[in-house]
């Protein structure tokens, strides 16, 4: 299963993002094979904001768990988390269906 997260940082977040990034880096790192994309979100200014991610989970329950113990999420810089479901067709130029 896949899905696409866009997640939103709170108000006045950056630093706090910054502080977090080496662990949400290291949380993403050890889950290897599991992230199909990711990168930060941009404002006008070209200030980190939110996220975007595509992940593949062998069912929701194990996204979930790994959504639970993310480090943006335990330590309060996404406040606006959406998830849904999604059908990659194209994968680094390949078609995958």
């Amino acid at each position: 299963m896949q899905f696409v997260i866009t997640a939103y940082d709170g108000p006045d977040k950056l630093a706090k993002r910054m502080e977090v990034r080496p662990r949400h880096l290291a949380n993403m790192a050890s889950i290897d094979g599991k992230v199909l994309c990711a990168g930060g979100l941009l404002d006008d200014e070209g200030q980190m904001k939110g996220s975007v991610m595509v992940m593949e989970f062998e069912d929701r329950a194990k996204f979930d768990a790994y959504l639970a113990a993310e480090p943006y999420v335990t330590e309060g810089v996404w406040e606006d988390v959406r998830v849904e479901r999604m059908n990659v067709v194209l994968l680094n130029g390949e078609k995958l269906v």
